[in-house]
């Protein structure tokens, strides 16, 4: 079997792993090839939200979420590329248990916590998680969220509405970025953890994607949080939202890797055994040429995303310029090789059944959460740039 190995394999960004990161890669793809890949694909909403159920659940036996306590950002980038390229679902999955338990992990609270206690759960794979930021007018922009919380003796009343929420309506709790001083812009942005069963949090409905993903919206209503909920200190949610972006990144890097890997995988098994015109399609040049740039621009993305990953495990404080420059080059690479694995395949490749066709549809969403591809070019300039770019910004 004809794979792509040569640029997806552990010897490519060796030089970023320690030797217990090339262990766990050899027994993920074991997992992911028994447990994972043989299970068949979602075809609506509703089989995507027990499925994505079902996933928490087998990743928490399994302990492949526990990186996500350690904070082992090499680890998550392998689990994530490893994932991605059998199941854009299970991918999600693991993502949304990381962004839900990393404000938790930043803010430190100690054993005996609802915090502690809920990312306890988040990590054995016992609870699903959700990452609360986006709403209908405040995506990119995050401080014009309009989500409002307000202090009435021991308990946070909560009001507004979350659009574009991964496991909303699934999740058991709910990181929820609210403000709670209007008037300080990101400054008066707080963080709260919400359990689902909290009276006045409601599931409005589902946001249906063309890959099968559990999204959706929820409303707050005079929903009352315990003040012991609230996760670090008033005024503290926009640096811990950025602070969990900043961490997680990469691993959006890795996940377009993986996705690509396997289109690259995909595109040579069909290249090497199709035959057309007397052919194979392999011995033309142009295909040839498609096969080259996409390996090439495979290779780069992983090398950037285990750099970005390899700096935050050794200890540095911020990764921003890394991970923004793996999450940019990353997903618009993977965006390129996966439609190129399309063209190689043809009409099979725009199959719904195939799985080319099916990462065609995951891949696209990559490029938009956790900041667009057009705001991680602005960090990237405004982090060379410093004070002397002049912008206002």
């Amino acid at each position: 079997m004809v794979d792509a190995r040569q640029v997806t394999g552990s010897e490519v960004v060796r030089a970023f792993l320690e030797v217990r990161h090339v262990e766990l890669e050899s027994r993920l793809r074991g997992f992911a090839a028994a447990e994972i890949a043989s299970r068949p694909e979602p075809q609506d909403d509703d089989a995507a939200r027990r499925e994505a159920r079902e996933f928490v659940g087998l990743l928490g036996a399994g302990g492949w979420l526990e990186p996500i306590g350690a904070q082992d950002l090499r680890a998550c980038c392998l689990i994530r590329e490893c994932l991605a390229s059998v199941s854009p679902l299970a991918d999600a999955v693991f993502a949304l248990q990381a962004l839900s338990a990393t404000p938790l992990l930043i803010s430190a609270s100690g054993p005996g916590t609802p915090a502690w206690e809920w990312l306890t759960r988040l990590l054995a794979g016992e609870a699903i998680g959700a990452f609360a930021m986006t709403e209908p007018e405040a995506g990119s922009d995050v401080a014009a969220l309009r989500t409002r919380a307000r202090q009435e003796g021991d308990a946070w009343m909560l009001n507004g509405r979350k659009s574009l929420i991964s496991n909303a309506g699934i999740a058991d709790v709910y990181t929820v970025f609210a403000s709670t001083d209007p008037e300080a812009g990101t400054r008066g942005i707080s963080c709260f953890l919400v359990p689902a069963d909290t009276p006045g949090l409601r599931f409005t409905g589902a946001q249906v994607m063309s890959e099968p993903h559990p999204l959706g919206e929820i409303a707050f209503e005079e929903c009352a949080v315990p003040a012991d909920h609230l996760i670090g200190v008033p005024g503290q949610g926009f640096k811990l939202g950025m602070m969990t972006l900043d961490r997680l990144r990469a691993t959006v890097a890795a996940a377009a890797c993986g996705m690509a890997a396997r289109a690259l995988d995909e595109a040579l098994a069909h290249a090497i055994g199709r035959e057309q015109f007397g052919r194979r399609l392999a011995e033309f040049q142009l295909i040839q040429e498609k096969i080259g740039r996409m390996a090439i621009d495979l290779a780069a993305a992983r090398l950037l995303t285990y750099r970005a990953a390899w700096a935050r495990d050794e200890g540095a404080d911020r990764v921003t310029l890394e991970a923004s420059m793996a999450k940019a080059f990353a997903t618009e690479a993977a965006q390129r090789i996966v439609d190129e694995a399309v063209q190689i395949l043809g009409g099979r490749g725009v199959l719904a059944e195939h799985p080319v066709d099916r990462l065609y549809r995951a891949v696209r969403a990559l490029r938009i959460y956790e900041g667009t591809t057009e705001m991680q070019h602005l960090i990237i300039a405004r982090q060379l740039l410093g004070p002397q770019r002049g912008d206002g910004g």
